[in-house]
């Protein structure tokens, strides 16, 4: 029985660990043709070993707009083609308004904004010449809520939230028919959170303190959400807030 995206190509950045090693695990088994991207150059090629014939790393820095350009070659070039994008690479900077400086806000602006405006740039252009594609960014349940110590983190996910939104609209008024949808996890069982725990431990995160009263998620949840929608079944989900965090949210 072919899989959910037998023969589409996609590319996930951040695949070396965490929710991107999990996508990029998912997709394969799916049937889809997986570019993984990373700067975790060594924990990316054993995860592409182990996934086998179907994935191929590639180092990228998501804030570099040469490794764009030089990332895209390859998915068009070797692979074919580009149907799917995940920008999922992300950076846990903490701070608050008062603690954090010019340089922890632009880190995560160039990563995680910067980064994911690069790659919804050029992604376009390759998936108008496919005819179509779907494009998953990786935003945070913090894009909706006042997280004090992790003001440029937070505050880097709420451009996320808003860039994906404009660019759904966009490619609809085009009729692109490419869509554009936003991921918010919560809490979830990788090393980032795990440097939360250790933040709070040393009185960093004090909202953290007391744990989640919802519990965590494992990346495999993420990464069937980030299926559904990579995925035809999703045809008609564009610009949506797809929320992953046990109603921690709405509390």
């Amino acid at each position: 029985m072919p899989g959910r995206l037998e023969g589409k190509v996609a590319i996930v950045t951040g695949a070396a660990s965490g929710i991107g090693a999990a996508t990029a695990r998912l997709m394969a088994r799916e049937g889809a043709w997986v570019l993984m991207t990373d700067v975790q150059d060594a924990a990316g090629e054993a995860l592409a070993r182990e996934i086998g014939k179907a994935a191929k790393f590639v180092h990228h820095d998501v804030a570099e707009e040469a490794d764009w350009k030089a990332v895209m070659q390859v998915a068009t070039q070797d692979l074919g083609g580009l149907d799917i994008l995940v920008n999922n690479a992300g950076v846990l900077v903490y701070g608050t308004i008062e603690s954090s400086t010019v340089a922890d806000f632009r880190r995560a602006h160039a990563v995680m904004v910067e980064g994911t405006f690069l790659g919804c740039h050029h992604a376009l252009r390759e998936m108008r010449k496919g005819g179509g594609g779907s494009i998953i960014n990786l935003s945070s349940i913090a894009a909706q809520l006042g997280q004090a110590h992790l003001l440029p983190y937070s505050a880097a996910k709420g451009a996320v939230r808003s860039l994906t939104k404009s660019v759904a609209v966009h490619c609809q008024m085009h009729k692109y028919n490419i869509r554009c949808n936003s991921v918010h996890p919560g809490p979830i069982h990788t090393a980032m959170f795990e440097d939360v725990k250790i933040a709070s431990q040393k009185h960093l995160l004090p909202e953290f303190q007391k744990g989640s009263p919802v519990g965590r998620a494992n990346p495999e949840e993420v990464a069937n959400m980030i299926l559904y929608l990579a995925s035809d079944e999703s045809k008609f989900v564009n610009g949506a807030e797809m929320v992953i965090d046990n109603a921690m949210s709405v509390q």
